[in-house]
């Protein structure tokens, strides 16, 4: 669709039904994360985000994971709504992305620079945050349909198990994304007089 910047954040949307196609090639949506993990920022150029894109089997092995975490948690009578979701709105796309940040390297500035060792945390959950929305984005101009999730941390250690994933990377969220099947939902927007000072 190639949008302009503003354009491309503008729709930007959360979109819950989606299909398993997608128009765009595994190999050009690899080619947008990479270009984001390469080149979105980091606070003290960390570049602690770590991102797995989980596709195919994959991405059904990981939603089956998370309706087996939940199944033991929901109560029984609640969790046929709870499986519907995840199945008609998650698992029902193309792929699934997983944003983790790398806690040794967080670690690593802790050490380096103390003053600042309780900021550095909340700096890599900025630098993660910038990271899903530059990937959320890219995948909208791109055609396809995205949401964001945080079945984190309940999931962590079970899909660290099924995907061998390095025990000091520390998820951070979820995203489903495939071909949109329906109309994202209107927008409500805060006026910009209650959020935006200027002072000069």
């Amino acid at each position: 669709m190639k949008r302009d910047f503003k354009e491309a954040i503008k729709n930007r949307r959360t979109y819950y039904n989606i299909n398993d196609k997608s128009p765009i090639s595994d190999e050009a949506i690899k080619e947008l994360i990479d270009f984001a993990v390469l080149h979105v920022p980091s606070s003290f150029n960390s570049q602690s985000s770590r991102v797995i894109l989980l596709l195919d089997d994959s991405h059904k092995k990981f939603w089956n994971i998370v309706k087996d975490v939940l199944r033991k948690l929901v109560p029984a009578e609640a969790f046929p709504a709870t499986e519907a979701k995840i199945d008609n709105a998650f698992a029902a796309g193309h792929g699934t992305i997983l944003f983790y940040e790398d806690e040794e390297v967080v670690e690593g500035l802790q050490k380096a620079f103390p003053t600042y060792k309780e900021n550095f945390p909340v700096w890599a959950n900025h630098t993660s945050a910038m990271h899903q929305f530059a990937i959320w984005t890219l995948l909208e101009d791109a055609g396809l349909g995205a949401s964001l999730q945080h079945y984190n941390p309940i999931i962590d250690a079970e899909v660290a198990k099924a995907f061998d994933i390095n025990p000091k990377w520390k998820l951070v969220a979820q995203m489903p994304f495939g071909s949109p099947t329906a109309e994202a939902g209107d927008k409500e927007f805060k006026s910009l007089e209650e959020r935006v000072l200027v002072f000069k």
